[in-house]
């Protein structure tokens, strides 16, 4: 079930003005006819015409790039539809129900607001759960106990409720309740002003109207209130609507002001920029590119907003734009802060280069039918491009131990789980031990495997089982190898091989900006090796459990354990790769065979 309210766009009112009567609002179930007021569209009367229902329009979106200093812009059209109606759910009218009956079960006066990004992707024909209700003459927690008072009225139990307090010094400057209604989480804060001294760049909030809460938000299409109580959506900056239809990412106060009373929303709007593929304006631009902005970013913001701002741009579906203007606004080293001690220093314009890296890993994990990517998958696979060009560099912990600066930008830098660090720098080591298989993996037989630093030991148990067997199939070689590795690495494989065939592209020498990775090259050798993996019957390797577990190899080896067990384990696992249709007694048979052959010796 879904319900529609038709938009009211109101324009710089301090209060929403009522087009509806009271007794019509308070029943969702019917629909209610509001007009649009919008001067520059709509005429005098403010009734809405059935061409002005849906917006459809042309815009330039511009690339900029230096060239010897200069500016040089390309304009491309882009076309955007906003929605004639805000659809609810039948989840959000619940939610939005018992907001109401809030208000009338504590006769409140009170407005309460959906603000931001709820708003606007609503208007984009998007869902989304991220509902923030702002509320205009209470603070979040004081309505948070009215609304419980009210559930309790109803005998309706309480999911959960928190309130997160203020944290100034990391740019949190108000505290937020938040409450799980419908198993959905929402936020509830006041409408706010700020005021700043003039020493101090960390404002006094206060109680404001929805038109000073709209100016001090991050950006002019996130300024969006829809007034629950009158089903209409207010576009108090005069210019979101406008924006979110131009593809602008535009802040509503000057930018500088914007970013340094937090700094956190020059990622947030690159972010936004790159999801919707909207366009900075210049004016933000020259303002996250400044020094005094960049420092704010890097000292002002908690590494783990940054994390989780970055995380936001990776996963979703523009990183590739993203990282570039990270690059371009001189924010890359900021945001991926390198230790000092880091062995060799990675060059100032590193970032380029980590940005062609994660396009071309970006263009091979869109490919229909390449592999089927779970979201962490990709999410990793991203990373491990984007931080390919650091692959070989380390810095010394307070150890003096070597790490890779991977494990640095990830836990320190970004503060993510350890093990993202753990995963991408597995693949980055990984990359060398699969480049060295890719030709045999392509060809689907052995070449040049003889002499492999990393499979010393199992080519030598892999030789003892063949000089037994001549008839040993010619696949068996690289099927034990390839084995051992994907057991490692295990489903993070194809992840691997991606990774190393772009790593294989390497050339130190080339000029950054002109890499040409062969995408399409790259694309054939993968999908020729995934089918020999698959042919070889190891694409779920790593899951089939040893034919000989560990009691059985002590009591036949006649073992009482300490590092002979790992040997046999591997010779073992040597056999049953080598011997994928053998059973557990004739590896057990080939086991006692040796032995006895080993006694015999000695």
């Amino acid at each position: 079930m879904r319900l529609s309210l038709p938009i009211n766009t109101l324009i710089n009112l301090p209060r929403p003005l009522l087009l509806i009567s009271r007794s019509r609002y308070r029943n969702p179930s019917r629909s209610s006819t509001v007009a649009f007021r919008t001067s520059s569209l709509i005429p005098s009367s403010g009734v809405v015409s059935s061409s002005l229902c849906c917006f459809w329009y042309s815009t330039t979106k511009a690339m900029t790039t230096n060239v010897v200093g200069e500016e040089e812009e390309k304009r491309s059209t882009l076309s955007v539809e906003l929605k004639e109606t805000i659809d609810l759910t039948e989840k959000e009218q619940k939610i939005f129900d018992r907001l109401l009956g809030t208000l009338r079960y504590c006769n409140l006066d009170t407005q309460l607001r959906v603000a931001g990004g709820w708003v606007r992707d609503k208007l984009l024909g998007r869902e989304s759960d991220d509902i923030d209700i702002a509320i205009d003459n209470m603070s979040g927690s004081e309505f948070l106990d009215k609304l419980k008072e009210y559930l309790s009225s109803r005998d309706e139990k309480v999911q959960g409720d928190t309130v997160i307090e203020r944290n100034p010094e990391q740019s949190k400057h108000l505290e937020t309740a938040k409450m799980r209604i419908y198993d959905q989480w929402i936020d509830f804060v006041n409408l706010r002003s700020e005021e700043y001294t003039e020493n101090s760049r960390i404002p006094t909030m206060k109680f404001g109207t929805a038109k000073e809460d709209a100016y001090r938000r991050d950006l002019t299409i996130n300024s969006l209130f829809y007034n629950i109580n009158t089903g209409s959506v207010e576009d108090l900056t005069e210019r979101g609507i406008d924006d979110l239809k131009s593809g602008r990412i535009v802040t509503p106060l000057p930018a500088k002001a914007t970013f340094l009373d937090d700094p956190l929303r020059v990622l947030r709007a690159i972010r936004f920029g790159a999801r919707f593929g909207f366009t900075l304006n210049e004016e933000l631009k020259q303002a996250a590119s400044s020094e005094e902005v960049r420092v704010a970013l890097g000292e002002k913001i908690s590494r783990e907003r940054i994390g989780n701002e970055i995380d936001l741009m990776i996963s979703g579906n523009g990183p590739v734009s993203a990282v570039k203007y990270l690059s371009d606004l001189k924010l890359f080293r900021v945001v991926f802060a390198f230790p000092s001690s880091s062995e060799p220093v990675p060059s100032e314009d590193c970032g380029s280069l980590c940005q062609a890296y994660l396009e071309a890993m970006w263009s091979l994990i869109q490919t229909p039918g390449l592999g089927k990517f779970s979201g962490e998958q990709r999410r990793l696979a991203l990373y491990a491009a984007l931080f390919l060009p650091f692959k070989k560099i380390v810095y010394k912990d307070n150890k003096g131990k070597l790490i890779p600066v991977v494990n640095h930008i990830f836990k320190f830098s970004m503060k993510r789980k350890t093990s993202d660090a753990e995963t991408v720098i597995n693949i980055h080591r990984t990359t060398e031990k699969f480049l060295s298989l890719i030709r045999s993996l392509q060809l689907k037989k052995d070449v040049q495997l003889d002499t492999l630093d990393w499979a010393a030991d199992v080519l030598e148990h892999w030789k003892s089982i063949s000089l037994d067997d001549p008839e040993v199939p010619e696949t068996s070689k690289i099927r034990v190898l390839t084995g051992f590795l994907l057991r490692e690495i295990k489903e993070f494989w194809r992840v691997a091989l991606l990774t190393t065939l772009l790593w294989s592209c390497m050339d130190e020498n080339q000029e950054i900006g002109h890499h040409d990775f062969q995408v399409d090259k790259i694309r054939e050798s993968y999908q020729t090796i995934e089918e020999t993996i698959r042919e070889l019957g190891l694409d779920n390797i790593w899951d089939v459990k040893p034919l000989v577990n560990g009691r059985e190899i002590m009591q036949i080896a006649e073992l009482s354990g300490g590092s002979l067990i790992r040997e046999w384990q591997q010779k073992l696992l040597t056999w049953q790769l080598a011997y994928p249709n053998g059973s557990a007694e004739e590896c057990k048979d080939w086991m006692r065979e040796i032995k006895a052959k080993r006694q015999r010796t000695e």
